[in-house]
């Protein structure tokens, strides 16, 4: 498993290597913007508090990813991306695996894990997410490890562990905006579905939420000192909102375009800024802006509902297809391994090259099962654990629906494709354990000889 697990993400690594500064691989313009901050801090920056209240660029993202990239460029003593990556995707190799697995094994058992093991091991999208020096990957592992901890929590009926539970998720939204309102879901979920009594399953339910908010509360105190105008946590849900409207035709057709320097230059445009001014998608006026882009696509939404919600199943079926060709604007899945894409030139050839693409097929394989799996799975692991698989689904649900409101990425999803190879691993486990208590049937059916003691017997 680890084998399977390490050779995908270290051959996705190479060509992550190669494709760093291509957009259409990965997002270097985000990458610039804790870059940026990230040497700032190793120049004498401040890490967390903001004093200028003109900055609102600093509230575009949680503080937590440029205080990491920070550190990394500190200890290696390379300020790049390369450095970042190089450290992310053996922490990831080991973090997505130990928690996935985890996971499987405390909610399904043993095979289910193993299972699971191999299924996150060959993911496309697992691997490339991985590979990237991206604030995703870590978000994900803090996400998995608080759901590991809710589980745990949910078995031994302990407010401490879900109080844990929403403190690891906290941390999760210190590094990625895109978790701010999971803890809600994981106590709608310990309240509804916990075989315990009503107050317990609101005390659980109260404490996972509180763990969250407490972690979270340091980040919207600062906001509301720094800036003249409150915000939460941080992000951009209007500008998501905005863009996502300029994904479709009737969007476009009403105002609404896709990407941030389609939107900047519009804004431009509207604040009679010159066109050598240097605007941001969250400067100057970053709140003010956020606020009339979410204003102006609320009501567009609610006066077109019934489409929009066509909009977000189409987004929902894009954050679900890892297999066959992308939907457009939602990101890459990741790539199936091959030797040409993977390997430098002179070693595209030979028995290395075969292996490789062999992996590569398996990979493929694995892709298109993926979803009957998991889907199937479900329903199998609802009968084995029936609380611990609707905290998985709640946060499924969570990234799935709310999570397309607005314009999403393959890659925000992540948590969500770090649980659907468990219920797959669930279907993959049932199917041996039946083939084999098949086959012991048939062998205890089979005819057996008797000794007897007699001479023919004996000769």
């Amino acid at each position: 498993m680890l084998l399977v697990a390490f050779w995908v993400r270290f051959l996705t690594f190479n060509f992550m290597r190669a494709h760093l500064n291509d957009a259409a691989w990965f997002q270097h313009g985000s990458y610039t913007v804790f870059d940026k901050r990230a040497k700032d801090i190793l120049a004498g920056g401040r890490m967390f508090w903001i004093d200028d209240s003109t900055r609102t660029d600093l509230i575009q993202y949680p503080p937590a990813f440029p205080v990491w990239v920070a550190t990394i460029y500190r200890v290696t003593g390379q300020a790049s991306s390369f450095a970042v990556q190089n450290v992310q995707w053996i922490l990831d190799l080991i973090l997505t695996l130990l928690l996935t697995c985890g996971i499987a094994f405390t909610a399904y058992g043993w095979r289910a894990c193993v299972a699971t093991g191999f299924l996150v091991g060959l993911s496309p999208l697992l691997a490339i997410v991985g590979a990237s020096p991206s604030a995703d990957a870590p978000t994900n592992w803090f996400v998995l490890g608080g759901l590991w901890v809710l589980l745990l929590a949910a078995r031994k009926n302990k407010y401490w562990l879900a109080f844990a539970a929403g403190l690891i998720l906290g941390v999760a939204c210190w590094v990625r905006v895109n978790p701010l309102y999971l803890s809600v879901f994981w106590g709608a979920a310990l309240f509804i579905f916990m075989r315990t009594g009503r107050q317990k399953r609101l005390v659980m339910a109260a404490a996972v939420v509180l763990g969250a908010l407490i972690v979270i509360s340091p980040i919207v105190v600062r906001n509301y000192i720094s800036f003249p105008d409150f915000t939460p946590l941080g992000g951009t849900i209007g500008a998501n909102l905005w863009e996502g409207l300029g994904e479709t035709e009737f969007g476009r057709q009403n105002g609404f375009l896709f990407g941030d320097d389609l939107m900047v230059e519009r804004e431009r445009v509207r604040m009679g800024l010159p066109p050598e001014f240097p605007i941001e998608a969250m400067w100057p006026d970053g709140i003010k802006r956020e606020r009339e882009r979410t204003s102006e696509s609320v009501r567009f939404i609610v006066r077109h509902p019934l489409w929009y919600s066509t909009v977000m199943l189409h987004r929902m079926w894009g954050m679900l297809k890892v297999a066959g060709a992308p939907l457009p604007h939602y990101g890459t899945a990741g790539i199936n391994v091959t030797s040409k894409k993977c390997l430098p030139a002179e070693r595209q050839g030979g028995l290395l090259a075969i292996l490789v693409n062999g992996l590569g097929m398996i990979q493929s394989v694995s892709r298109y099962a993926l979803l009957p799996l998991a889907a199937f799975g479900i329903w199998l692991a609802a009968k084995r654990n029936w609380v611990a698989t609707w905290l998985l689904l709640a946060t499924v649900i969570y990234y799935l629906v709310p999570g397309t409101a607005a314009h999403t990425e393959m890659r925000y999803v992540v948590s969500m494709h770090s649980l659907l190879p468990i219920f797959a691993g669930v279907s993959l486990a049932t199917a041996f354990e039946r083939f084999r208590m098949r086959r012991v049937s048939e062998s205890s059916r089979e005819p057996r000889a008797v000794a007897t003691g007699s001479y023919h017997s004996i000769q």
